[in-house]
């Protein structure tokens, strides 16, 4: 296969890469002193290098948080409009340079580049959203009326202050503007904490987010390896400058960064692991559209995504149907390098990811599971490339049932009482997303409701939006992305009571 093995190969607009390193206060931080690393093409058959990144100094990160807090100051009081208009100058350049913008991703990621060039126009999507949102609606300041009929009570909607924002590597464009596009909307200042083994895409964001001339400090971006990670977190929890972390990612490092900021007691919205249950009940007619809906939620970006199916109950009276259909589909998947046109499936972003996968597929095989389709690793395209396995007849005691997999394993559970299945669903201790395939309306939104997750999708395997509220409950975290509601995370209410005295005489 071809390695594309530098950036400048494949990106047209070499500006947006033209600075490897650190934004802050309007300058880019390319100092070594701290050594650089390496950023790699998961999908190369090689460990071919795309590009080295210095790791910024931890000393500096006080120097972003004081611009950040500074400059919140200017920025809050920022009318509508200008917050708008400047959204709206950086989603046209996002837009003008989708196809960059997505070749960085494939080559940072391994994801396909369908896949690449779905995030850019979602990512975007939010910048456009809430510069529109703001001019026509902003924030609803109410006037309530208390008890004391002298007295009137004034709410008003405020920016929190500087956001500190860490983000993941699964969607490195998009899990940034889904945060940040809100935080300016209304307001707020930025400190950008972007993965490690990802960061290039938030390089090539902060390259054009400079170009639309925002003040020095409004937006910092802060980059450094795994191995100093550990210490750039513990700074913005334990900053008291810094009024609100948003954080995509693990629960278990969720926990650990809101620990870590009890000491400040700043606002918080966490989106965390998911696990979410794929149902389709007997009455369900047009079972190749739930097929066609199964494949989506599962195996796009090959399965690595917070929200992709995990466990697939189908109920026994269509199961067979289902997998009839379902078998070939899966089986006319092309992987391949993203960038190569043929590829409908990229590679799994590391090591790990490979075998956390074949780890789930071992343990369903040992415990009864039966293969529909037979994947596995296919080193002669890469180390990183695993094909899609379907396993029916899986046990509910697999590792499959209780833990994420995030990778190309679909594990197909038979039931015949759907009450059992959503019980099952439930004693899962986290809650962010759940589908279900149901003819009957009322069935559809009782099971809905029955159901312990942020976001049930009903019918469809694709749901995600600028317009939904996005978030978890129990331990997939708190807090909503997206939509109005997604405003609301990076303000604080405040109250202001009036007494009214009667005219003097």
């Amino acid at each position: 296969m071809t390695n594309y093995k530098t950036l400048s190969d494949v990106v047209a607009n070499g500006d947006l890469l033209v600075d490897l390193g650190s934004y802050i206060n309007g300058e880019w931080i390319k100092g070594t002193e701290k050594g650089v690393f390496a950023i790699t093409d998961p999908a190369a058959s090689d460990d071919s290098i795309l590009a080295k990144i210095p790791n910024l100094d931890v000393s500096a990160i006080d120097i972003a948080i004081d611009a950040g807090f500074t400059e919140f100051y200017n920025y809050k009081d920022t009318t509508p409009q200008y917050r708008s208009t400047q959204l709206l100058k950086l989603y046209d350049l996002i837009i003008k340079n989708k196809d960059d913008l997505a070749k960085i991703i494939v080559l940072e990621n391994g994801k396909s580049m369908f896949d690449a060039v779905s995030e850019i126009n979602y990512g975007a999507s939010y910048f456009k959203y809430y510069a529109e949102y703001i001019t026509t609606q902003g924030a609803v300041n109410i006037t309530i009326q208390p008890t004391n009929p002298n007295n009137k009570i004034f709410t008003k909607k405020c920016p929190v202050g500087l956001v500190g924002i860490i983000t993941p590597w699964n969607f490195p464009f998009a899990m940034i503007t889904r945060k940040l596009a809100a935080a300016l909307a209304v307001g707020c200042t930025s400190i950008i904490k972007p993965d490690a083994q990802t960061p290039l895409s938030a390089i090539a964001l902060v390259k054009l987010i400079e170009q639309t001339g925002y003040a020095p400090g409004v937006v910092n971006l802060i980059i450094a390896s795994n191995e100093y990670t550990p210490e750039f977190g513990l700074k913005l929890c334990e900053s008291p400058k810094i009024k609100k972390l948003t954080f995509t990612g693990s629960t278990r490092v969720g926990k650990i960064l809101m620990k870590q900021c009890s000491g400040t007691m700043k606002k918080l919205s966490f989106e965390l692991g998911g696990n979410a249950p794929f149902i389709v009940c007997e009455n369900v007619k047009n079972i190749e559209h739930a097929v066609d809906q199964a494949i989506a939620a599962k195996f796009r970006g090959l399965g690595q995504t917070c929200v992709c199916a995990n466990t697939f109950y189908i109920h026994e009276k269509v199961l067979q149907e289902f997998l009839r259909i379902l078998k070939p589909k899966v089986e006319a998947f092309v992987l391949g390098h993203g960038l190569d046109n043929n590829s409908t499936h990229g590679s799994l972003i590391n090591q790990a990811a490979m075998q956390k996968t074949i780890e789930h597929v071992d343990d369903a095989l040992s415990k009864g599971a039966e293969p529909v389709v037979r994947g596995g690793s296919l080193t002669h395209l890469g180390k990183n490339f695993y094909s899609p396995t379907v396993l029916t007849n899986v046990s509910l005691d697999s590792k499959v049932c209780s833990d994420e997999t995030f990778g190309p394993l679909m594990a197909i559970v038979p039931f015949s009482d759907i009450n059992k299945v959503v019980a099952k669903s439930n004693e899962n201790s986290v809650g962010l997303a759940s589908y279900v395939f149901n003819d009957d309306i009322n069935e559809l939104f009782y099971l809905a409701d029955q159901l312990e997750t942020g976001m049930v999708s009903c019918n469809t395997g694709l749901f995600s939006d600028v317009n939904l509220p996005f978030g978890g409950i129990k331990e997939s975290g708190f807090g909503k992305e997206g939509s109005v509601f997604g405003l609301d995370d990076f303000v604080v209410i405040k109250s202001m009571v009036l007494g009214l005295q009667p005219p003097a005489h």
